[in-house]
Formats: structure tokens, C-alpha cells, sequence
């Protein structure tokens, strides 16, 4: 069974230069404050057009916000 590999991420990091809580972040791309808590924890691994709404909210490419792990073989 092979599962997902986990993604890393830098929203906490990126909330925090651009003086975001979680709920500010939340208002202005228009998710729940939950949504972003999950994310930010790796319990939730954001859409395509989520991942790209953060990135431009931060204005930067949307691998400083979200990498890969290393799978293990």
C-alpha cells in the first residue's frame, strides 16, 4: 500500500512576516480558520487553486510555501 508522500509547508512562517493570524489568513482567501490550522499542521494538503491563492496572498512561488518530503525507498 503505498501512501501520499507528506508535504512540508512555511504558512506559520509566512503569516508571521506578513503579521497574518490564522484567522486573517483565512478572510482573505476565503476559508474557514480551520482549514488553515490544518494545513499549517499537516493534516491537510491544500487544492491546487488553494495553494495558489496562498502564494499569491504572500506574493511568492508556491514552493517556498509547500515542499515534499523525502520518501523514503
Amino acid at each position: 500500500m503505498s501512501m501520499a508522500p507528506a508535504l512540508r509547508n512555511t504558512l506559520k512562517v509566512q503569516r508571521a512576516i506578513h503579521n497574518l493570524t490564522q484567522a486573517g489568513l483565512a478572510e482573505r482567501i476565503n476559508v474557514s480558520r480551520k482549514s488553515i490550522n490544518a494545513i499549517e499542521t499537516g493534516n491537510m494538503v491544500p487544492s491546487v487553486v488553494l495553494a495558489l491563492k496562498l502564494a499569491t496572498t504572500f506574493n511568492v512561488p508556491v514552493e517556498t510555501l509547500f515542499q515534499l518530503e523525502a520518501e523514503n525507498p
